[in-house]
Parts: C-alpha cells; structure tokens; sequence
C-alpha cells in the first residue's frame, strides 16, 4: 500500500494544529524580529517524545535561536530533573532565547554559551545523554560530527535537524539563499551518519528532515 505523502501530512497538521497555533504564539511574543529559523512542531512533537522515552540527564543542543526548540526539550526534562546546554552564535538571539526561557519558567534548566561552536565544543569536558544539532550553517554539520560522538554517552542519541533540506520545495522562502557548499555538507553529513560504525542511525522525513543516532560503541 503507498500512502499519499501530501494528504497524510495535511491529516497530521489538523490533527495537531494546537501544537502549531503554540509554536506561532510562542514566535508573536517574542521582541526580537530577526533570527534563524526554529523546528517545525511536528519535529518538536518527536523530540518531546524521545526525551520521555529516554529520559536524558543531560541535553546539549547545538544552535539556540530563540529557544523554542530549547523550551520543548525543557518542558519535558524538568520533569525528571533533566538540564540542556545551549550553544547560539548570534549574541542578540541568545539574549532573546534567555528572556524567554524565564518567561517559560525553565531558565534554572538550561545554560547558555554563546560564541562559534567550533571553539566551544572542544573544551567540553562532559558527557551528554542526548545532542541536538540545529546550528544554522550547515556546513558545520560533517565538521563537528566526530566532536559530538566523542561527547555522546554510550547509548546515548544524536539528533540533527535540516539533514533533508535540499530536498525541500525550492520555492520556500527560506531556501532562497540556500548555497550549494550547504547542500553538499548535508550530504556528507548523511552519508557520514549513515555509514559510522559508532551509530545505528536513520532519516525521518519530518520538518525538514530529522536524523537520528544511537551511539552502539
């Protein structure tokens, strides 16, 4: 049986637009007006449900914005006393992302560093539970892979969104500025996922594309 994909993602929408109407109003309160891109509710839905899965002490997540994705993972792993570390390179989005984590109640969960991950992730002396990369340039993907295994508990699971952007309807707004160097880094990155003899890993086509890992070594 082959299930119509658009229809099936129409149904699911509906299904879940309360989810959707948060995310907006989460977006309208927030002041700054200017800032990368933040999950889709439906990839937002799945982390939430991994993480009850899985139950994550601690969360690292590469790419902040303006901590909707943050403030999803958040709402979860206070419940079980959970704590996430956040990387954002644009200072003004940070800024933005602590407001609205005390405005979530949950900025007692979560510590900011601000600056390239390039230079932070490698003075990183502990191990995380659960990574999730978002960072906005993503040629940074295949480049800090090996990093965050190396940080990555056994067991433990890496989640990186954006891995099926290119394949993304041409047309939408965001992919307008979208550099082929981009593409090919998510290319690579997939097939790096795919073929690491650390992960037992696959592609969801949900959002843009969400890959999961599991370290097995």
């Amino acid at each position: 049986m082959k299930i119509n994909y658009e229809k099936s993602i129409s149904y699911i929408d509906a299904l879940y637009e309360k989810d959707e109407e948060s995310k907006i109003n989460y977006i309208d309160s927030t002041e700054l007006k200017s800032f990368g891109t933040v999950v889709g509710s439906d990839v937002s839905r799945m982390m939430q449900l991994l993480i009850h899965l899985t139950r994550p002490q601690r969360i690292l997540e590469i790419g902040t914005s303006i901590g909707y994705s943050t403030v999803s993972m958040a709402n979860i792993a206070k419940e079980y006393g959970g704590t996430i570390t956040t990387i954002e390179y644009n200072e003004q989005s940070a800024q933005q992302a602590i407001k609205n984590f005390e405005h979530a109640g949950v900025a007692e969960l979560i510590e900011v560093k601000i600056g390239d991950a390039k230079e932070i992730i490698p003075t990183l002396k502990e191990s995380f539970d659960l990574i999730f990369q978002d960072v906005g340039d993503k040629t940074l993907y295949p480049v800090l892979l090996n990093n965050l295994i190396t940080l990555l508990k056994p067991g433990g699971m890496l989640l990186a969104e954006d891995s099926l952007l290119p394949f993304v309807d041409k047309n939408v707004s965001e992919l307008k500025n979208f550099k082929s160097e981009q593409v090919d880094a998510l290319d690579e990155f997939n097939k790096m996922i795919a073929h690491c003899p650390y992960l037992k890993s696959t592609v969801l086509p949900i959002g843009d594309g969400l890959t999961i890992g599991i370290k097995i070594v």
